[in-house]
C-alpha cells in the first residue's frame, strides 16, 4: 500500500521540484518508495501486535487498546521528523480534525450547523496558508513552499506557453 501511494506522488514531486540527474532522480524515488512502505508496515505490525497481545492479556477489546497501541506504534515509528513521516503525520492530522468535527456535531458537543460549514472552512484555511506563505514562509513544510513558490512567485515570469505546460524555471539562457 505505501508503494501504491508514495511512488506516483515521488515520480511527480521529483520531477517537478527536484534537480540532479535522472539516476539521482530515481534513486529519491526508490528511498522515498522505500521508507513509506516500509513505515506503514512496521506500524501494522506493531499495531496489531500490540493490540492482539492486550486482548489476550484482558480477554476482551477495550477501546483504549486502539489508542494505546496506535501510540505506542506512532512513537517508535513514525517519531522520526523527516519529510516523509511529516507528510504522513499532516495528511492523518487533517483527516483527524474533520473526523473530530464530525463526532462533535453526531454527539451532541456541537450543534448541527445550519448550513454547510465547508466554504467557510475553505476559506479561513486558504487565507491562512497564504498569508502564512507571504509573511512567515519558513514556518510551511518544504514541500508546501515549493507547490507554493511554483504557482504564486514562479508565476510572475514567464517565456512562453511551455512554461505553463512542462515548467517555468528555465536552467538555459533561451
Amino acid at each position: 500500500y505505501g508503494a501504491k501511494i508514495r511512488a506516483p506522488h515521488a515520480l511527480v514531486m521529483t520531477f517537478l521540484f527536484k534537480s540532479g540527474s535522472l539516476r539521482e532522480k530515481l534513486k529519491s524515488i526508490a528511498q522515498a518508495t522505500y521508507t513509506h512502505s516500509r513505515n506503514l508496515a512496521y506500524f501494522v505490525f506493531t499495531y496489531k501486535g500490540l493490540m492482539a497481545l492486550q486482548s489476550q492479556l484482558q480477554r476482551k477489546k477495550i477501546p483504549f487498546h486502539s489508542f494505546f497501541a496506535a501510540c505506542i506504534g506512532g512513537w517508535l515509528v513514525f517519531g522520526e521528523n523527516n519529510p516523509i513521516n511529516s507528510q504522513i503525520i499532516m495528511y492523518l492530522l487533517s483527516r483527524i480534525l474533520f473526523g473530530l468535527s464530525r463526532l462533535a456535531v453526531e454527539k451532541g458537543y456541537v450543534p448541527q450547523p445550519k448550513q454547510d460549514p465547508f466554504p467557510l472552512v475553505a476559506a479561513l484555511i486558504w487565507g491562512t496558508v497564504l498569508w502564512l506563505f507571504e509573511y512567515h514562509r519558513q514556518t510551511l513544510q518544504p514541500s508546501l513552499q515549493s507547490s507554493m513558490t511554483y504557482l504564486y512567485d514562479d508565476s510572475d515570469v514567464w517565456h512562453d506557453i511551455s512554461d505553463f505546460l512542462i515548467y517555468n524555471k528555465r536552467t538555459d539562457s533561451k
